[in-house]
């Protein structure tokens, strides 16, 4: 007898004798694991091995291995259907974005830079809510929001780690505070207007929010919006050079 039908044959009897052999559930698991050609070698095996179907009845190997991989297929259909809505909505997204850095480029103050980005915000972005404020000890005649920093910070300062971006559901007073309107509950996404550089102090903040409470959580990414933020500081330093 060749050494693969002894094989055979004590995988045979283990499964019939279980532990009178010496060998068990796992020893045999084990053994088809290492000797994955197991069945191409026996295909006649594929007709003693049976598996449960949800229904009560029993299917054959070969028929449950069909069933794992119409499942597998069905679940990677809907993984590659999602991948291609994200990416086409990074695509309208990125255009957005494209349309509005280049109207930014155009502002010739400060108050341009302002009412370009509430507008575009609204209108193509399509945000429930949108907020630009710079910070500011003073109050003058100007159509940008501003706030100090202290007020800021008394009513959202618990939102803001260092200079990055943060996402969440706030607080209706929070909410009210950045958006200068009642807005009850919902979620926003926050980006400081920040340099580069950690010394830096902040110009203000850019925020957008929606009613919906989980529109905007951790799992949402704020790279368009940050690099948004990214020209208006180049804008604002820049213009702010020229008016000195």
């Amino acid at each position: 007898m060749s050494a693969s039908k002894k094989q055979e044959t004590a995988v045979k009897m283990a499964t019939e004798q279980g532990s009178d052999t010496g060998l068990n559930d796992e020893s045999v698991r084990e053994y088809l694991k290492n000797h994955d050609d197991f069945l191409q070698r026996y295909p006649d095996m594929l007709d003693y091995l049976h598996v449960s179907h949800a229904s009560g009845s029993a299917i054959s190997l070969v028929e449950k291995q069909v069933s794992v991989l119409r499942e597998r297929n069905t679940e990677i259909r809907q993984r590659l259907k999602a991948l291609s809505t994200n990416a086409k909505d990074n695509d309208a997204l990125f255009e957005q974005t494209r349309v509005l850095v280049l109207k930014l480029l155009d502002a010739e103050s400060a108050e341009d830079l302002y009412s370009t980005f509430l507008a575009s915000m609204k209108d193509d972005f399509r945000v429930d809510y949108a907020s630009m404020i710079l910070y500011s000890e003073e109050s003058g005649e100007t159509t940008v929001r501003t706030e100090s920093r202290d007020t800021v910070k008394k009513q959202i300062g618990s939102l803001f780690r260092g200079h990055k971006a943060v996402c969440g559901t706030l607080r209706a007073e929070e909410l009210s505070f950045l958006f200068a309107e009642r807005v009850e509950v919902g979620s926003a996404a926050i980006v400081p207007l920040s340099m580069k550089s950690p010394d830096s102090e902040p110009l203000g903040l850019i925020a957008v929010g929606s009613a919906n409470a989980s529109q905007y959580n951790n799992n949402v990414g704020t790279l368009f919006l940050s690099h948004i933020a990214d020209v208006i500081v180049k804008l604002l330093t820049r213009l702010n050079g020229a008016r000195d």
